[in-house]
């Protein structure tokens, strides 16, 4: 397997398909690379390189006991970059991956960085606090993290129905794709997962978003169960400089797999106008 090794020897799992234009996705917790194959199959084919990797502790990367925060995580990316020798990329983060995203960019600027795409994603910050009273109270991340050490296995399960607003009247469930969320997140470590709830959820990204200096795309489901729209997109789209805010009707968290034709197309149009508009 194609493998990065960062400078505290963690092997960072990644695919790399496909010539042109390099589009890099980071994906959301608990998951891996293989999240976004609606995503890697679409822009291959639309004449892009296409890179995922499986962040530390998940997937097929190494299962580390530390480095599961934010710091790290953006560290990795940008050594999967360099390594890669990424130039002109755009980088795509769902939810957790939005924040890696932002991270990687507020540490490391926009040097080979060509766009930014952040999809149902945790920037500025999820938890509430004083300076952010729309968030979530932490008592909400306790639970999560319960009732992961209470049985990982079957909060896998149960949280695919709020991800992918399989829990809303007259939704059509597939149950392959609960099944593959669920094999995602029982590929990864547990004490990783346990370590990556406070990083997305408590870990603040305003400065990061204020750094953000390339044409970026948000895009939030205003169904989102699992990063409510209105600490997240709507505000990022506030912090970052003339982003473009998308806001879809009913789409749930997981609108990447549930409504992959209209995000595909959008952030194709993205690309293409962005491109064009630069010209």
């Amino acid at each position: 397997m194609p493998t990065i090794t960062t400078k505290d020897g963690t092997q960072i799992y990644y695919k790399d398909w496909g010539k042109g234009q390099p589009i890099v996705f980071s994906h959301g917790w608990p998951l891996t690379a293989d999240d976004w194959d609606g995503q890697m199959l679409y822009f291959g084919q639309h004449g892009h390189r296409v890179i995922a990797h499986d962040r530390r502790g998940h997937g097929r990367s190494t299962q580390t006991w530390d480095g599961n925060e934010m710091d790290t995580y953006a560290d990795d990316l940008a050594t999967l970059s360099e390594k890669l020798d990424l130039k002109n990329a755009i980088h795509v983060g769902h939810s957790t991956g939005g924040g890696e995203v932002a991270r990687y960019i507020g540490r490391h600027g926009t040097k080979r960085v060509a766009m930014a795409v952040l999809i149902s994603a945790v920037p500025p910050l999820m938890l509430k606090t004083e300076k952010n009273p729309g968030g979530l109270p932490l008592s909400v991340f306790d639970g999560l993290r319960a009732q992961l050490v209470a049985d990982r296995a079957q909060f896998y399960k149960d949280i695919t129905l709020p991800f992918y607003g399989y829990n809303r009247p007259g939704a059509k469930i597939s149950e392959g794709v609960r099944e593959h969320w669920w094999l995602q997140g029982m590929m990864g470590g547990v004490k990783a997962h346990y370590d990556c709830i406070k990083a997305f959820s408590e870990t603040d990204f305003t400065e990061d978003l204020k750094k953000i200096d390339v044409p970026t795309l948000i895009m939030h489901g205003d169904d989102d169960q699992i990063v409510p729209i209105g600490a997240a997109a709507l505000m990022s789209s506030k912090i970052v400089k003339n982003a473009k805010l998308k806001v879809y009707q009913g789409f749930p968290h997981g609108m990447p797999t549930t409504n992959a034709d209209q995000i595909n197309f959008d952030l194709l149009m993205f690309i293409q106008q962005t491109k064009q508009a630069a010209a």
